[in-house]
């Protein structure tokens, strides 16, 4: 096999299927007042304290797309930002109960969706799938 083109494929369908569920994911959350983006970021902000560039690495978001989406959060009362005890320099995000309370009403919906993208596959063929995923990003998980 063609290395190159083997790359090639690989990124395209990475690509497909990360659209696809952000597609799909903005239909669910219409109405919501929020979106995937967000609630990635109030999710892996909520697991324990975590700065902006950190949880930008968890959530795989750029330093401005990261600083636009916590900002629109705190305008929201969705988040706070406060200094980090360990870094000054380095601001922690806080999630609010309002934003526990939109991660929690959101759950259902993306939970189905992932459930229907992987209903895509056979079910013998989903968690090794799951697996591989995880081992090529790295061991990465945004939790």
């Amino acid at each position: 096999m063609d290395p190159a083109r083997t790359t090639s494929e690989l990124i395209v369908q990475l690509q497909l299927l990360s659209r696809d569920i952000d597609l799909m994911a903005a239909q669910r959350l219409e109405g919501t007042g929020t979106s995937l983006r967000a609630v990635s970021v109030l999710m892996c902000a909520d697991e324990s304290e975590k700065t902006q560039g950190e949880i930008a690495d968890l959530a795989c978001l750029d330093k401005s797309t990261m600083v636009h989406t916590v900002d629109a959060l705190e305008k929201n009362g969705l988040a706070t930002r406060k200094p980090s005890q360990k870094d000054r320099r380095a601001r922690v995000v806080e999630v609010t109960d309002e934003g526990r309370e939109l991660v929690a009403s959101t759950e259902h919906a993306l939970a189905v969706l992932y459930d229907e993208v992987l209903a895509r596959l056979p079910e013998a063929d989903r968690e090794p799938f799951l697996r591989s995923l995880a081992t090529l990003a790295g061991g990465r998980s945004a939790r």
